[in-house]
């Protein structure tokens, strides 16, 4: 029984935090818009309209439910649903700090890759249920490019792995707290192999795993379908995409599970990238600060910072580049990050034998 109390107290605080980070990062966003465009963002609700977005979510949660005559309602109705916890069931392997995760599993990596795809059979019910032209072409525009996505991004991941050794959320993160003595000589850095911090981190223990990260950070922005990848929400040329039906609480789920996802590929790329909760700060001398940042409170720490900090890229590029189109988006998947990614792969074999030892 207390063991069943423990994962529903888990879930409820996961979501609650999602929900607080929503809240957080919409207001952020139109603020972020406001300085890219030269004006204000929100001003009137609330100081410097701090309150606006909690007014938006209190007049969508008091909408009535309206359903389409025409819409399969079974499908419409399941739709928002199966998007937002294909995404939340994500959170469930995704580690915090030293020994925080809800749950630990040894194929944590495979699991997420597997539980975020489900995420396009949602996008498509939307679409198909709501029996509307723009709904449809757009759920249609978003498996597409989520599908074709999917292939360097996961590639990207391979190649991280094949480093670390290890599909576990946890190891990953710990083996990216000392750094490899072979790498550092090999690299002509210090022969210490626990000087921890920067060094540590998997794009600094095999530096090709850069080219990596910005592969899966790219095929990431598509898969929450942000700029310049928003071509299944284009307003434009399809009213609203595949939501274009949906209002209140429905709304609210789909539009929750945007964000959720945003936080979700950036953390999933601090923690196999970046380091997760490991500080950047190094370890020198008899000074141990490497050691000394990774509690939980200083994990938690580093691991919302690192991701924070991904997720105002996100919001930054969203404002400044422009649209592509569809042909250009599959352009970019398939002749240039999937190649790439391939090329990462097989640099990744080399570098753990011949370097890594």
């Amino acid at each position: 029984m207390v063991f069943y109390i423990t994962y529903i107290v888990v879930g409820i605080a996961l979501f609650g935090f999602i929900a607080g980070f929503t809240l957080f990062a919409v207001y952020s966003e139109r603020k972020i818009a406001g300085f890219v465009q030269d004006r204000l963002g929100p001003m009137e609700t609330g100081k410097h309209g701090t309150l606006q977005t909690l007014a938006d979510i209190l007049k969508l949660i008091q909408k009535e439910f309206i359903t389409p005559a025409a819409a399969d309602k079974i499908l419409f109705v399941a739709a928002p649903v199966i998007i937002f916890v294909a995404v939340f069931l994500g959170f469930a392997v995704m580690p915090w700090a030293p020994g925080l995760a809800p749950s630990a599993l040894n194929l944590g990596l495979f699991y997420v890759i597997a539980i975020i795809s489900v995420d396009a059979i949602g996008l498509l019910m939307a679409g198909w249920g709501s029996n509307n032209k723009f709904s449809l072409l757009g759920s249609m525009r978003a498996v597409a490019q989520i599908v074709s996505y999917e292939i360097p991004s996961g590639l990207a991941l391979i190649s991280a792995v094949m480093i670390t050794q290890t599909l576990h959320m946890q190891e990953i993160v710990i083996n990216q707290g000392i750094a490899s003595q072979n790498t550092l000589l090999f690299l002509g850095l210090w022969d210490v192999s626990n000087i921890g911090g920067l060094l540590a981190w998997n794009v600094f223990q095999a530096p090709h795993l850069w080219v990596a990260y910005l592969i899966f950070f790219i095929a990431s922005l598509a898969e929450c379908n942000r700029a310049p990848f928003d071509i299944p929400e284009a307003e434009s040329e399809l009213v609203g995409g595949f939501h274009t039906e949906y209002g209140g609480l429905r709304f609210a789920f789909v539009f929750l599970a945007e964000y959720a996802m945003m936080f979700l590929v950036a953390m999933i790329g601090v923690v196999v990238f970046l380091g997760g909760w490991n500080t950047p700060l190094p370890n020198m001398g008899s000074v141990r600060l490497a050691d000394w940042t990774t509690g939980w409170i200083w994990g938690i720490f580093w691991t919302l910072s690192k991701t924070l900090l991904i997720v105002g890229v996100q919001m930054w590029i969203r404002w400044t580049l422009p649209r592509l189109r569809a042909d250009q988006l599959m352009a970019l998947c398939w002749k240039v990050l999937t190649p790439l990614a391939f090329l990462c792969m097989a640099i990744s074999g080399v570098w753990r034998v011949w370097v890594m030892g």
